[in-house]
């Protein structure tokens, strides 16, 4: 069997701490058995390894998120990049056709597909391992796990089972007649006292199923060419799409423990700590978490069943009964993000001014992880100036390598090529000025060190020597010396 898992959304509705550049499965607020931070992707990452299907197991994401899932699992999670953000169809059939066509994956091997963020117990992966036969003995199109509901949501679709066809007994599973999706509280009542379950958007299907589906819809079954037609395909889940019009449909009841963390009042259920950060909160105030990623201090006092989330990206103060409505509140808001994180560091943004002549200054503190680098590249818009306030670091321009320390001063004209490396963690302010500060004006060359070291023929290791005592070079202002410009 292979996994697919599916890392696609924002999670809005954890706004401002998630967000496009940071979606809700990367934030680092759950406890793992060693008592360290983890994120919901590292959570389940580590899960499926337990259980032995990390090994079979690919990650289907967007460009924008590449970076935070190698941050946090490492470069050798094999990936499969959509071209751009669309929906569950359209992601599923791109894995598809890419184990299919590139993996040469055989047709009659079952693919299972798992959302990334589930709060669950091992338990439920070993559930996972056993739509594998329900496949392949029962001749089904399509297994799926249910979850034994627990209180009649209205956030949640349902899956009804046939009540006249009873229960295998060896394997528990059941036949599916009917999806129903986000009821009324009161239709949810009645669908749990027929036995529906909740649709927690994991199921399972033969290659050759989904290949043959796609060949009757027109679509390539070749990667590169559905690559291209990408943007073609219906934006709409695969549940509509495959799921609820396949013919033979099985499910495979679930009665462990299982949340959908995509709201603060469900995540902060599972959270070890009522704060987060710098902050206060006093003895008067229950059940109220503060979660803070700014340098400055957030006292709460007097108010119970709050969530209060600050970031560069906003603030937030939401009673959680009504944190699910958060998504919709910010809608109109856009803005660049203001903090996001990358395979080599972080960055934050300090200042965005637009000035009356059109261009723009943006201010960022930028902290880049001893042994990363940025990548070898170059801007058409705009010019930077970064201030090293601590660390040490390797540094080139226009391929001259020049070793760097606290103090020094880097000027960077538009469409030069220049890239960093941190020795030590480097901390710098990076000042960019320019017609259009966007991410889209990074033209890079070279991604790793060593290219950048091949591409100029030189390899540079750093002198401690030289570096208390560095050389004068014109695109540099050190704090022992004066602009040689």
């Amino acid at each position: 069997m292979k996994v697919i898992l599916l890392s696609g959304g924002s999670g809005k509705r954890l706004w401002p701490l998630s967000s496009d550049a940071r979606s809700k499965q990367f934030l680092k607020v759950l406890k793992n058995e060693k008592n360290e931070r983890e994120s919901m992707v590292q959570r389940v990452w580590n899960q499926l390894k337990r259980v032995n299907l990390a090994e079979s197991a690919f990650l289907a994401t967007s460009q924008s998120q590449v970076e935070l899932i190698q941050t946090q699992l490492g470069n050798k999670i094999p990936l499969i990049i959509e071209p751009e953000r669309r929906d569950t169809f359209p992601a599923i059939v791109l894995a598809s056709v890419y184990l299919y066509s590139q993996v040469k994956v055989d047709v009659h091997e079952v693919i299972c597909i798992l959302p990334v963020d589930p709060f669950v117990e091992d338990t439920f992966f070993r559930k996972v391992i056993q739509l594998e036969n329900m496949i392949h003995q029962e001749k089904a199109d399509i297994a799926l796990i249910g979850v034994k509901p627990t209180y009649p949501s209205e956030k949640y679709g349902y899956i009804v089972p046939d009540p006249n066809a009873g229960t295998d007994c060896a394997h528990t599973y059941k036949t599916v007649i009917q999806f129903i999706e986000k009821p009324k509280e009161d239709q949810a009542n009645h669908l749990i006292e027929q036995g529906a379950l909740w649709n927690c958007g994991v199921f399972a299907f033969t290659l050759d199923y989904m290949i043959s589906l796609l060949k009757k819809k027109g679509y390539s079954t070749e990667y590169y060419d559905l690559v291209k037609q990408y943007s073609q395909l219906p934006a709409i889940s695969f549940d509509y799409e495959v799921v609820e019009k396949a013919a033979r449909r099985l499910v495979l009841p679930y009665d462990g423990k299982w949340k959908d963390l995509g709201t603060w009042n469900t995540l902060t259920e599972e959270m070890d700590t009522f704060l987060l950060g710098k902050g206060i909160i006093s003895n008067d105030s229950k059940n109220t978490h503060v979660m803070n990623e700014l340098d400055i201090p957030v006292i709460v006092t007097g108010v119970s069943n709050l969530v209060v989330a600050a970031c560069p990206d906003g603030i937030l103060v939401t009673d959680k009964a009504a944190s699910s409505k958060v998504k919709e509140l910010i809608n109109d808001i856009k803005q660049r993000p203001m903090y996001e994180e990358r395979r080599w560091g972080w960055y934050r943004v300090l200042d965005y001014t637009k000035l009356e002549d059109g261009n723009e200054v943006l201010t960022k503190k930028v902290v880049i992880k001893a042994g990363k680098n940025l990548s070898y590249q170059m801007h058409k818009k705009r010019s930077e100036v970064w201030t090293v306030i601590s660390g040490e670091g390797v540094f080139v321009l226009e391929g001259a390598f020049r070793q760097i320390q606290s103090g020094d001063v880097l000027h960077i004209p538009v469409g030069s090529k220049h890239g960093i490396k941190a020795i030590s963690d480097l901390e710098m302010i990076e000042i960019q000025m320019g017609s259009e500060l966007i991410e889209e004006d990074i033209i890079r060359l070279c991604m790793t060190w060593e290219e950048v070291e091949k591409q100029q023929h030189a390899p540079f290791t750093l002198d401690h020597e030289t570096l208390k005592d560095p050389p004068s070079m014109e695109f540099i202002e050190t704090k022992n010396q004066k602009s040689c410009r």
